[in-house]
């Protein structure tokens, strides 16, 4: 069964790109705002549905739409309406199936966050230096998996994550994309292969949400995922091999904690690292929480580190 519902899946993918469909998936709060405004209506039906996720009668749309939603095991059924269980969002012409909505501890999540991710991963490889096996540590969706394979089409694109409703949903988009991915199970950098040229990551990074995998980042203010990933993964570089980082870092007094235990760990191996800040304010509402009492902003940042 599981075979005939990815098939529906990737059919609806299929479906999706030759009518041109197109969605940039916003915030949260945008997203659930925008959403309450109108209900779906025929001019951006497909939008509607897999975008912004509206509730629609089945006689709104085409027979072939229908079933493949039935085969993919889509609908659910609300009120005398009907709401997809998952969201088609577009990057870089590619179609990615992910969560609607994302409220609970399984949810693969694909974001504004999302964006930063894949745009850092093609400024910080256009310098066209091949990579031969490549990772993607918890790939949610497979942004940063399948625009990594997209930059070396010649890799082995590797892709982990602890949640199996993520490597189904990025199996599928890699499917749909046509690309080779290698998808593992595991917390963190799996056991095998012992080494990589190029090891990405876009860890959870907001404090005190452990009900919520794709958001908990951990201790230490959030940050205590993502360092823990650069550390096992300065120790899995060949030689002159990256790590790049995409992550949130707190700020507390003009003090990035992040950026100076990033410094710290490369001194520590005689490792290279260039730094930017990507946008200087994200998600701040989560300064309200108890965690993030003497935290100034949430920066995106954006780190390289380089073996010797």
């Amino acid at each position: 069964m599981a075979g005939v519902t990815d098939d529906g899946l990737v059919q609806l993918l299929d479906l999706l790109k030759g009518a041109s469909y197109d969605f940039v998936t916003p915030t949260p709060a945008t997203h659930a705002l925008v959403r309450r405004r109108r209900p779906a209506r025929e001019g951006s039906l497909l939008r509607d549905i897999f975008g912004w996720t509206r509730p629609f009668h089945a006689a709104q749309v085409d027979a072939s739409l229908l079933r493949l939603m039935q085969a993919g095991d889509l609908l659910v059924e609300t009120d005398g309406f009907l709401v997809s269980r998952l969201r088609v969002s577009t990057l870089g012409g590619r179609y990615y199936l992910h969560s609607a909505p994302t409220t609970n501890a399984a949810a693969v999540f694909l974001g504004p966050d999302s964006y930063r991710f894949a745009s850092l991963l093609a400024r910080s490889l256009k310098d066209g230096k091949p990579f031969r096996r490549a990772l993607d540590i918890g790939t949610g969706a497979g942004v940063g998996a399948i625009t990594l394979q997209d930059l070396c089409p010649g890799a082995e694109v590797f892709a982990s994550d602890i949640n199996p409703a993520a490597l189904r949903l990025a199996g599928l988009n890699a499917r749909h994309a046509g690309l080779p991915l290698r998808l593992v199970e595991a917390s963190g950098l799996p056991a095998a292969p012992a080494t990589f040229d190029l090891i990405v990551a876009n860890p959870p990074y907001i404090a005190g949400d452990a009900g919520k995998t794709y958001r908990d980042g951990g201790d230490d203010i959030g940050t205590a995922l993502g360092m823990d990933w650069a550390r096992s993964s300065l120790d899995r570089l060949s030689p002159q091999g990256r790590f790049l980082l995409y992550t949130g870092a707190p700020v507390i007094e003009g003090r990035d904690i992040v950026r100076d235990a990033l410094a710290a760990l490369c001194a520590e191996r005689d490792f290279s690292l260039s730094y930017e800040e990507i946008e200087g304010d994200v998600f701040g509402g989560t300064l309200r929480q108890a965690a993030y009492q003497d935290v100034d902003r949430i920066a995106a940042v954006g780190a390289i580190v380089q073996a010797p």
